[in-house]
């Protein structure tokens, strides 16, 4: 009981504590079956462009959908959506290991898995975060649980690809994707478990898509601090977040050549996304994050400079290590933000747009990422590209203070109204 006593409070809640042990096992092979994906991909190819495309693949259906699916989930039903996704990753994440397995595997059929994986994804992650403020009864508790399950989120990035690396070498790709397979049967066994108490809005449900989703356009629109947090979080997505297909690349090219590598370095980058999403739970008050996001991009964009110029296994990965504590704290601090300022009627359509603007983005930026690298080079492109999120970093700290004057009423009314 003690140990239970130590926990955050947000875990009393047991919504929450059974999402958080499902989502648990589910990132855990989420992040293996990545690792075993790209190197699969670029061992069948050798190319970075068609790396980049995979990515691209799994991610455009994102940007493109993303935000008429906020638009369809508001006032529905989130946590039969989330079984009914999670049972088609199942499935998905089946078919790649069969085909591994059995040698008939190919880059086309790679690629169209990618896609429809993508399709469903659109679904899935704007449910994912919509449903973490129906999961927690004090709302003055939602910082900590979003920055949570960022901890979480790091913490298997952490062990995935280093268990990856190790299956890949064992066993191959294919026992990657197996593996999987497995963990989602937990995973669905847990949503099942989870009764939802907050009913969703009938009116809202009632209405139709496209007035809720221009709705929700201009509601972003018209409030300068949630858009300009977005456009920031887009612009950093676009540039900074396709390093990780390059990792690839550099594991493979440059600092060693091994399934191991790739699986320290994104041990690495978890690693540092857990120190910035552990440190970042316990700051309850959510105003000063946005200077928190501005810091953390321009930290972002001159670590991937360095990185670019790296040569060495040791030194890449205390870099990299410094890239994962940027990255979740930008996104960390985005996504509190957002939970924090929107209207609860607005929030799966708010939430929508903000995985446009990480997810979204990231899937063009990794395309154009992998097209450039293929041009001029994984460390030029990764140096250039660390450059402009540099920029986008000392944007956001120059229009802080405006944005504070704006966000703060809000950030106050809805502290006062939680107590």
């Amino acid at each position: 009981m003690k140990m239970i006593n130590l926990l955050p409070s947000v875990f009393k809640n047991r919504n929450y504590k059974l999402y958080y042990t499902g989502q648990c096992i589910s990132l855990t092979g989420f992040w293996m079956q990545r690792i075993a994906m790209n190197w699969l991909v670029y061992g069948l190819t050798g190319s970075p462009f068609m790396l980049g495309m995979i990515d691209f693949t799994t991610q455009i259906p994102i940007l493109l959908f993303s935000g008429i699916t906020g638009a369809v989930m508001e006032g529905r039903d989130i946590r039969k959506l989330m079984i009914f996704c999670q049972s088609f990753s199942m499935l998905h994440a089946f078919a790649l290991a069969a085909l591994t397995l059995s040698g008939l595997i190919r880059y086309e059929y790679i690629l169209l898995l990618a896609l429809l994986i993508g399709i469903s994804d659109s679904f899935e992650i704007p449910a994912r975060q919509s449903i973490i403020p129906a999961l927690i009864d004090d709302p003055g508790e939602l910082s900590s649980g979003i920055a949570l399950i960022s901890v979480l989120f790091s913490v298997t990035r952490l062990i995935g690809p280093s268990v990856a690396g190790l299956v890949i070498a064992a066993a191959g790709e294919g026992a990657c994707f197996l593996l999987n397979t497995f963990a989602y049967i937990p995973t669905l066994a847990v949503l099942l478990m989870i009764k939802l108490t907050k009913p969703p809005s009938a009116a809202i449900s009632g209405r139709g898509v496209v007035k809720n989703f221009r709705e929700g356009i201009g509601y972003v629109k018209n409030f300068l601090p949630m858009r300009n947090c977005l456009t920031g979080m887009a612009l950093i997505s676009f540039f900074a977040f396709p390093y990780i297909t390059l990792v690839t690349v550099f594991a493979r090219d440059i600092l060693g050549g091994k399934p191991y590598t790739l699986g320290f370095l994104m041990a690495a980058t978890g690693c540092g996304a857990l120190l910035g999403g552990f440190r970042l739970s316990f700051k309850r008050p959510p105003a000063g994050l946005m200077k928190e996001m501005g810091i953390a991009a321009a930290a972002f964009g001159v670590f991937l400079i360095l990185f670019s110029l790296s040569e060495n296994f040791y030194i890449s990965l205390i870099l990299i290590c410094c890239i994962g504590f940027c990255s979740a704290t930008s996104v960390i601090s985005c996504s509190t933000i957002n939970q924090t300022l929107v209207d609860d009627d607005k929030r799966s359509r708010v939430m929508s747009l903000h995985v446009m603007s990480t997810m979204g983005a990231s899937s063009v930026g990794s395309l154009c990422t992998g097209g450039v690298a293929f041009l001029v080079g994984a460390p030029v492109t990764l140096a250039v590209f660390g450059a402009v999120v540099l920029l986008v970093g000392l944007w956001l700290l120059k229009i802080n203070p405006e944005m504070m004057k704006l966000a703060r009423p809000v950030f106050e009314a809805k502290l006062v109204s939680s107590d």
